[in-house]
């Protein structure tokens, strides 16, 4: 018997896929909108709210910059993906201002953060009184 299983690549899975956690950065002032719009989705959400958050982003310089933002963050199915993408175009969000990742990886992550989708105007989404490197 080994304490470490045969499945060197675990994940947590259901009839509509993996478990996936989905964080969305948005403009503090844009919260009420995003919510709106989450709460139209076909199935429910326990969002968590980081209001202290922050997009580190990187300039042409090599200079970072750092801006205000507001992340919700909530579990879903992969298969539910795809309607929140969905949700988000239609009320008029950039699509990069979301990133989803394996819950598991999400849970083993050291920093919290989580890295920029392809097309994002940042580099990573920071949480509240976590560092990024």
């Amino acid at each position: 018997m080994s304490a470490r299983p045969e499945n060197q690549n675990p994940s947590l899975r259901g009839a509509e896929g993996e478990l996936v956690s989905i964080r969305i950065a948005v403009e503090p002032k844009l919260l009420e909108k995003l919510l709106d719009v989450l709460a139209r989705l076909s199935f429910p959400i326990n969002p968590q709210l980081y209001h202290n958050a922050a997009t580190v982003s990187a300039g042409l310089d090599g200079g970072r910059r750092t801006e205000p933002a507001t992340i919700v963050e909530f579990p879903a199915w992969a298969g539910q993906v795809a309607e929140v993408g969905g949700a988000l175009t239609s009320a008029g969000f950039d699509a990069a201002c979301s990133s989803i990742q394996s819950m598991l990886e999400d849970i083993l992550s050291p920093s919290g953060g989580a890295p920029a989708p392809p097309g994002a105007r940042h580099k990573a989404i920071a949480h509240p009184l976590r560092a990024i490197a």
